[in-house]
């Protein structure tokens, strides 16, 4: 009798430390899981640039930037508002003066640049065009963390191929507008970091009055949202 008592107090035993484990192995797998949700945090994204990247004459929520978070929301990708620094009308260096008086923190996981048109427009100097945006790179880059990879440029639009530009040299407008990209993606090789060419959307204005916003020079919501295509999956696979 007693050594039958001795087997099931033993069996007993046995049965408690086990499931004391897996109580604790449980217990452990939860705050695992529970760290992993805390640091999850939202990607952030910085978009810098003029009237394109503001969405001169477009909702707000037809911003390209804009756009691109809600389809990255939408696959998703927790990501954070976009905080914008543009304003219709800056050139290169109103944009740094931007970008230093907004003082954005530099653990930006995405930062867009796009720059140039109103350098353009005002017919600046293109040498002087290069050693600015060359500094506004370097300034973007510095604001991901000094992660190259997350930085993405692009070309810019012609305007020109938009109603407003009606009884100008169009051909001389794209012409320096081809100029001034060229410019833009010799300075992203240079910098190593990620050029995207949308000035040929921007060039189907005349055949599509849908892609021209209100004012008829800057594009539609329709057309930021080409923009946001030719650039999604590259910017979706670097954050997913």
């Amino acid at each position: 009798m007693n050594r039958f008592l001795a087997m099931a107090i033993a069996a007993l035993s046995i049965f408690s430390v086990g499931c004391y484990y897996i109580s604790n192995e449980i217990n452990d797998t939860n705050t695992v899981y529970d760290k992993m949700f805390q640091n999850n945090d939202e990607i952030k994204y910085l978009a810098l640039g003029d009237s394109y990247t503001i969405g001169e004459s477009v909702e707000e929520n037809l911003r390209w930037p804009v756009q691109l978070v809600d389809r990255l929301r939408d696959d998703s990708v927790l990501t954070a508002d976009a905080k914008i620094i543009a304003r219709t009308g800056w050139t290169t260096d109103e944009l740094m003066k931007g970008i230093e008086a907004a003082n954005p923190e530099s653990d930006y996981n995405l930062v867009s640049l796009l720059i140039g048109v109103n350098n353009q427009y005002r017919g600046r100097d293109i040498d002087n065009f290069r050693s600015e945006l060359a500094e506004l790179i370097e300034l973007a880059v510095r604001k991901a963390g000094n992660e190259k990879s997350n930085i993405i440029v692009l070309s810019i639009p012609d305007w020109g191929a938009m109603p407003f530009a009606a009884g100008r040299d169009r051909q001389q407008i794209a012409a320096e507008i081809d100029a001034y990209n060229k410019v833009v993606m010799e300075e992203c090789g240079f910098a190593g970091v990620e050029f995207f060419d949308i000035t040929d959307i921007s060039r189907k204005a005349p055949l599509d009055e849908s892609l021209v916003a209100a004012d008829g020079l800057h594009p539609s919501g329709k057309m930021y949202g080409l923009w946001v295509n030719r650039i999604y999956t590259h910017v979706y696979e670097l954050l997913k």
